[in-house]
């Protein structure tokens, strides 16, 4: 991605609540679209918001994820786009690895195998983001994955932590400063 030939391009990937527009995919897009990123948002076509995917185990929801990943990839994989997906989002590892993609994984449900396998495929960089009372998260197994992890104490899935709502939004800081190290010093690095 160093190539000052390749147009800079981010595609954002949500989980199975709250679209492409929750704090937690907005501000790492906002980081990429600050540092020139064209950014392009999916959205799940099939969602139903009243249900999500409650119908559906573990990686059962993987193949129901394909359905819209395999088309988002088709276009933006090719151009080597950052990926940032949240959570359900990370059913895209396999499609990162097979184009290349440099990623943030926001939540990853390292508890999938097909999403670790994808991660393990990978071989652009990618940094995931986790907190340790997310029963998604496996703090070791991020660690064996890349070098490039950042992990917050008692966080759940939504990087909700112990205290007041001011300490989650603390939480997003470091979440946001965490994703710009990433950019300048790793996808993106200045000359």
């Amino acid at each position: 991605m160093t190539d000052a030939t390749v147009t800079k391009r981010a595609l954002i990937i949500p989980g199975g609540r709250g679209g492409p527009y929750t704090p937690w995919c907005l501000y790492p897009a906002d980081a990429a679209e600050s540092r020139g990123a064209d950014v392009d948002y999916m959205w799940w076509s099939r969602m139903d918001p009243g249900v999500g995917l409650t119908h559906l185990e573990g990686d059962e929801r993987g193949p129901w994820t394909d359905v819209d990943l395999a088309p988002a990839f088709a276009t933006h994989g090719p151009a080597k786009s950052l990926v940032i997906a949240k959570s359900l989002g990370s059913f895209a590892t396999g499609f990162a690895a097979e184009h290349g993609n440099p990623a943030v994984w926001l939540t990853p449900l390292l508890i999938s195998p097909r999403i670790v396998d994808g991660l393990r495929r990978a071989t652009a960089p990618f940094l995931l983001i986790g907190g340790t009372g997310d029963r998604s998260w496996n703090s070791a197994l991020a660690r064996e994955l890349t070098p490039y992890v950042h992990e917050i104490p008692d966080a759940d899935h939504g990087f909700y932590v112990p205290g007041g709502l001011g300490e989650s939004l603390k939480v997003m800081g470091g979440i946001v400063a965490a994703v710009e190290n990433f950019l300048d010093e790793t996808v993106w690095p200045k000359d």
